[in-house]
């Protein structure tokens, strides 16, 4: 069982920059890949950015490509978000996922457990 519990988001303008932490409890979060997912209003959750268990391999979603880096702390149990360039089409509901696998994979289906999620809104 994993529980994570993400912090970091809220209000910034557009061109600017936020950090979203994902904690973990629990001693096999070394074991799982990590992923974020986002959900505006009116619109199904989609992927943002994945990071393998190491975090040597990493996958991203083609609008965040360039902006966000996606990094994890096996030590402190978190992985991050570092959100750049903000755009007001990120503005969303982001989540923090994991997922038992051997490599990031980008469809939510595949992740066990979630977070309750952190908002981003970004002013234009």
């Amino acid at each position: 069982q994993v529980q994570l519990v993400e912090s970091g988001g809220g209000l910034v303008q557009a061109g600017g920059s936020l950090r979203l932490s994902c904690a973990a409890s629990g001693r096999t979060f070394s074991s799982y890949v990590m992923g974020w997912f986002r959900q505006a209003p009116g619109k199904e959750r989609e992927f943002v950015a994945a990071i393998g268990w190491s975090g040597d391999k990493t996958e991203y979603a083609d609008s965040v490509l360039g902006r966000f880096t996606i990094s994890r702390d096996n030590d402190k149990r978190t992985v991050y978000l570092q959100m750049n360039s903000l755009k007001s089409d990120d503005t969303a509901l982001y989540y923090c996922a994991a997922d038992r696998a051997l490599v990031p994979r980008k469809s939510r289906g595949t992740y066990d457990y979630w977070g309750q999620g952190t908002q981003v809104t970004v002013s234009s």
